[in-house]
């Protein structure tokens, strides 16, 4: 009998676990997100290289756990109690900020004059999001931010300090900062997305000069529902000006170095992104800059809103493509029943079908964003980029969820503790659903716009021109669709299926333009109807029309490259 206590709990061997997901970059071993670079902005195939290898970096991966592990704390007061209404933050938040901005993830489409800059950035939203998704809350804010500050001469120091790549916290007035975060505080208890039912108020106090230009100040009260990143230098927010809602911008630090009267309730205790703080705050003789002229809030916030939109539909193709990675990773490293998970064969039709998924919603995304590249340009881009924005916010952000369960799935019991990344992901997939408009806000959205722009219907038939005749069963979809889309303008009800049958229309025709024959075959059979058999509800239901052999191609191709 060994007596030897140091093998008391010597009890077994521990193999066949799956390899840690390190050590790859999620740019250059993405065969679609490389082509898609290589094909609009070659010139921003160097920066993309550099993110992606972030994702795959150990000590990267280790803040975003700790990050999301540590939540934010809020402290109201100091110690001699003095209000200071603050949110202490973990060392890794502030270490994956500073990386974010370092790598222009904010801001790189207003830094360049380079071709399609809003693609480009976009690329670098879905690899950042790949990377910590808390974060990506203030990265796109402060995307969406230029458009405001652009509008607005007495903002012109913040739209300069929006541009800076060096992260600072800290509460210096704006003057004597290199770089500014940014934060939106819109929705009330009563209005939700409803930005109409606002009911904090505004009254004019005085003009004056900021930092070169005549400001418009006017102090508010009221409060906000929510509001995210509230230890921002300043946030664009709304409130009624003698009933008419107009848009303001807040600074935390007023001109002569004091705090604003910027007061934070409280925490949400979220499900999900809970890296990044979101908050309930009040106002009470709050200074504020006006933003456009009185009651053309709803207009001027709108301008911003396309951008987030953008952001959260780009996002949520990131999240879903970290989340495919990592089942790929898992089921063929880690074997079962006599082989490598990957090689069974109903193991082959989950993750094939969920690598058709992901790069439609990528190339989704992708679209949306270089229509925006044209939105002063082409007046056709433009309508085309007003209805498919919403379009793929709703349709990315609420795919995300059923993509994350699935590969959850492929871990297993392993998939669903918080030691890895996968639980967390899965929390996380729901946001970007419900922010800037839940999914029926953003199909109102897409009636409304063809409604009031025919442009907008005309633009999106337009855009199958150069690729009808190439697929009789992409062919016979558009035409389909066609009465669906003129009975949604009339009939509400039908603003769900059409939306997602646009978006299948869109998807479909970047598939047929950039993608393979197996992924185009499949995508054809199984996303655009069928016979019986062809597709279910559920991954892994692809049905006897796609072969095993053009599946293990679907599932080569989502791989990581070396």
């Amino acid at each position: 009998m060994n007596n030897d206590l140091t093998d008391r709990y010597s009890t077994h061997i521990v193999k066949n676990q799956a390899a840690l997901p390190i050590d790859f970059n999620a740019f250059e071993g993405d065969v679609v997100l490389k082509a898609a670079i290589e094909r609009e902005a070659p010139w921003a195939n160097s920066r993309c290289s550099d993110l992606g290898k972030l994702a795959g970096d150990q000590h990267v991966q280790e803040l975003a756990r700790l990050a999301n592990r540590h939540i934010p704390e809020l402290q109201t007061h100091d110690r001699f109690g003095n209000r200071v209404d603050w949110v202490d933050l973990h060392p890794a938040w502030h270490e994956l900020m500073g990386l974010a901005w370092k790598h222009e993830v904010p801001n790189l489409s207003w830094r360049t004059d380079q071709k399609h800059p809003h693609y480009a950035r976009s690329v670098l939203s879905y690899l950042w999001n790949q990377v910590e998704q808390g974060t990506g809350c203030p990265t796109g804010m402060a995307y969406a931010s230029y458009a405001g500050f652009s509008a607005e001469p007495a903002l012109k120091i913040w739209l300069e300090k929006s541009l800076g790549t060096s992260y600072e916290n800290n509460r210096e007035e704006v003057a004597k900062k290199s770089s500014v975060v940014i934060g939106y505080a819109m929705t009330e208890k009563q209005g939700g997305s409803d930005l109409r039912e606002t009911i904090t108020t505004a009254q004019f106090s005085h003009s004056d000069q900021y930092h070169g230009a005549t400001a418009y100040w006017y102090e508010l009260t009221g409060h906000k529902w929510f509001c995210s990143v509230p230890q921002s230098d300043g946030f664009f927010t709304l409130a009624k000006v003698d009933g008419e809602v107009t848009c303001f911008f807040l600074p935390r630090t007023l001109p002569d170095g004091t705090y604003n009267r910027f007061f934070i309730q409280r925490l949400k205790e979220k499900a999900g992104n809970r890296s990044n703080a979101s908050s309930e705050i009040e106002m009470s003789g709050t200074l504020a800059i006006r933003v456009g002229e009185e009651g053309s809030g709803i207009k001027e916030i709108l301008s911003h809103s396309h951008l987030t939109r953008l952001d959260f539909a780009v996002g949520s193709a990131g999240l879903m493509r970290q989340t495919l990675s990592l089942a790929l990773n898992h089921t063929c490293t880690r074997s079962g029943f006599g082989s490598s998970l990957a090689k069974r064969p109903m193991m082959i039709n989950v993750l094939a079908d969920m690598a058709v998924e992901v790069e439609a919603c990528t190339l989704l995304a992708l679209r949306v964003a270089k229509a925006t590249d044209y939105l002063d340009v082409d007046p056709v881009q433009k309508a085309f980029a007003r209805v498919t924005t919403p379009m793929a916010k709703f349709f990315n952000c609420s795919r995300v969820v059923a993509v994350a369960n699935e590969a959850l799935q492929c871990h297993g019991g392993n998939g669903f503790v918080e030691d890895g990344p996968m639980a967390r992901l899965f929390r996380e997939s729901p946001l970007n659903s419900v922010w800037e408009g839940a999914a029926n806000m953003m199909c109102m959205d897409v009636r409304r716009a063809m409604t009031k722009d025919p442009m907008c219907r005309e633009s999106l038939f337009k855009e199958f021109e150069d690729i009808r005749g190439e697929d009789i069963r992409f062919d016979a979809y558009l035409l389909a669709i066609e009465p669906l889309l003129d009975e949604c303008l009339t009939n509400e009800f039908l603003a769900r299926p059409a939306t997602e049958a646009m978006a299948r229309s869109i998807q479909g025709a970047e598939l047929l333009r950039h993608s393979t024959p197996e992924v185009i075959d499949t995508f054809m059979k199984t996303r655009l109807g069928g016979g019986p058999g062809n597709w279910g509800v559920m991954f892994g239901s692809l049905g006897s029309s796609v072969s095993q052999k053009q599946a293990d191609s679907i599932v080569e191709r989502a791989q990581m490259q070396p």
